[in-house]
């Protein structure tokens, strides 16, 4: 079942506007329109988060398939991004703190070389798979923005049932970044009960 089929089974408007109305409606928008248009319309409607599938600089293989039941966060970066540097630490530290419970941060290196990328991850100690994204990796999460991924730092942040929970862009605290865990650790239904 796509996206834009789910879509239209959790619209349930009175005119009974058909998808194919609906998506003209939200043409030139994209696909990050139309997943804020859905969430303010069901705030409890689930979209599944950016698919992945890519090796890691550590020959890891990394897909959604392998990440089934974890909650993670993809977190784009830089090692010439001032912001970057600052969270990587706190990243660490808390991927060591909530690794066992069945969560990973996953690094991908915005525009940027891969041995840069490679000093980077032995400068800060990173403890978590981190790869190279390239244009259509770039372009998938992309979609997930408003006007696309132009900027870093920006962590996507997964729940355990592969649903895209939130997009925190811009440099995120420690303690921000554990909220973010928190909530990517929590179930579909204690997150449903805090909707309610």
């Amino acid at each position: 079942m796509n996206f834009f089929y789910k879509v239209n089974e959790n619209i349930r408007m009175n005119d009974g506007m058909s998808m194919n109305k609906l998506s003209k409606s939200f043409s030139g928008l994209g696909i990050s329109m139309m997943l804020m248009a859905v969430m303010m319309i069901n705030p409890q409607t689930s979209v599944s988060g950016p698919l992945i599938n890519a090796k890691a600089l550590d020959g890891t293989e990394i897909s959604s398939r392998t990440l089934a039941g974890k909650a993670y966060i993809v977190n784009f970066f830089a090692s010439w991004c001032p912001p970057c540097r600052q969270e990587i630490p706190d990243m660490v530290e808390l991927q060591e703190k909530y690794g066992k419970d069945g969560f990973t941060f996953i690094g991908i290196g915005f525009r940027d070389e891969e041995q840069s990328i490679n000093d980077f991850i032995w400068e800060y100690g990173i403890n978590y798979p981190v790869m190279i994204g390239d244009q259509a990796m770039i372009s998938t999460f992309g979609d997930y923005i408003p006007g696309g991924l132009r900027a870093i730092p920006v962590s996507f942040v997964i729940g355990r049932d592969g649903s895209l929970i939130t997009v925190a862009k811009g440099f995120q605290s420690r303690e921000a970044l554990e909220q973010l865990i928190l909530r990517a650790l929590e179930t579909d239904e204690q997150r449903a009960g805090a909707v309610r």
